[in-house]
């Protein structure tokens, strides 16, 4: 077995990182007026050249800013689209996680458009400038700006027809991509939780009563991500990450993929998929059948969730086991999601972040060579 010379890589990682405290407590500052937003601009620079120099360190091939600039992995990015925002549509609820408050949702209140000078293209430019390896972008999924909050949040004047919604989305994204191809980004990721919300019988109840269509949803998503990403270079590597949702150790859904699984294996036109695979909420391997070749299988097996260590000898059963539904060769390793998909992150130490890295590196370094 040999080793991938291209994303997604033996052993990758979601992207996201522990932000240091000095810049959880800078950016507080300057959200109430007391520091200007330069200086937490100069300070992000400081708190991601540390980060790749890290990243390097331990040995991973993709290399990212670690979200640094954002306060979650989603809202800083989609609200920068002309004409939406979030807010908090639904009221207050409860998951099975336990006692949360209804996530926010994008509200759509006109026509949406990518804003000339991009989202994310000078990020990457800063994170391209600082290694030699293979810089990683990741951004949201369109799928985001819709689950959430269905017909009732996109504005009826502006889109009598949600046919057109998709189509300026899938516009605006692929502006986007285009320009981080043009600055040189190779590697793009599409974090997506509405995917794997889609494999949780609550949640497709709750998407039901929103006069959804759960069985035409994971075509539909398909299609509006391959828009999204249409014209892309031959050689930028396109993977999509499903969650079940990764806010300060806690989740918010479960379920097996079986209810998406040949829908988007074999209609998204992307380079490979990042699963989380860390627990029993994830259900089975078997899913992985659809598996089409030429595409690949991120196995997240180490969780980003606790300081507890994964034993090697398990995770290599667990591939062994994955591999009888999806050759070895199209499988990869990684956590199972990013260590902050907020700002806050997970309720776990810099130090088990580095040892679940090592982990994935050293385990993949075995199995794959």
């Amino acid at each position: 077995m040999t080793a991938r010379n291209k994303p997604p890589f033996r052993a990758d990682h979601v992207g996201s990182f522990l932000r240091p405290r000095s810049l959880l407590d800078l950016r507080r500052s300057v959200d109430a007026g007391e520091a200007p937003q330069e200086q937490l601009r100069a300070h992000e620079d400081e708190c991601i050249r540390e980060l790749v120099r890290m990243e390097e360190e331990i040995g991973l091939q993709a290399i990212t800013d670690g979200e640094f600039r954002r306060e979650t992995f989603h809202g800083d990015f989609i609200s920068k689209l002309r004409n939406v925002q979030f807010k908090q549509l639904f009221k207050p609820g409860t998951t099975k996680a336990g006692g949360h408050e209804a996530p926010f949702v994008a509200v759509v209140s006109g026509k949406v458009e990518r804003p000339a000078e991009g989202i994310e293209v000078d990020n990457f430019r800063f994170v391209q400038s600082l290694t030699e390896r293979t810089a990683k972008q990741t951004i949201p999924s369109p799928t985001m700006t819709h689950f959430r909050g269905g017909r009732d949040a996109i504005d009826h004047e502006a889109y009598p027809e949600l046919g057109a919604f998709f189509s300026d989305l899938a516009r605006a994204y692929r502006e986007e991509v285009n320009g981080l191809a043009a600055a040189g980004c190779r590697y793009l990721q599409m974090d997506d939780t509405n995917l794997a919300y889609l494999c949780d019988d609550s949640m497709r109840e709750q998407a039901i009563a929103r006069g959804e269509n759960v069985e035409e949803l994971p075509h539909a998503y398909a299609r509006l991500i391959n828009d999204s990403i249409a014209g892309r270079p031959d050689d930028m590597a396109v993977c999509v990450h499903l969650c079940r949702g990764n806010a300060k150790s806690r989740w918010f859904a479960e379920g097996g993929y079986e209810p998406v699984a040949e829908a988007i294996f074999n209609e998204m036109d992307v380079d490979g998929f990042f699963l989380e695979y860390d627990d029993e909420r994830s259900g089975d391997f078997a899913p992985l059948r659809f598996l089409p070749k030429g595409k690949a299988v991120v196995l997240g097996l180490v969780s980003t969730k606790w300081n507890a260590l994964e034993d090697k000898d398990a995770i290599k059963r667990r591939i062994d086991e994955a591999s009888r539904y999806a050759p070895l060769e199209q499988l990869c390793l990684s956590p199972q999601c990013g260590f902050a998909s907020v700002s806050e992150g997970n309720e776990i130490s810099a130090d088990f972040k580095k040892r679940k890295l090592s982990l994935v590196l050293e385990v993949a370094e075995e199995v794959w060579g």
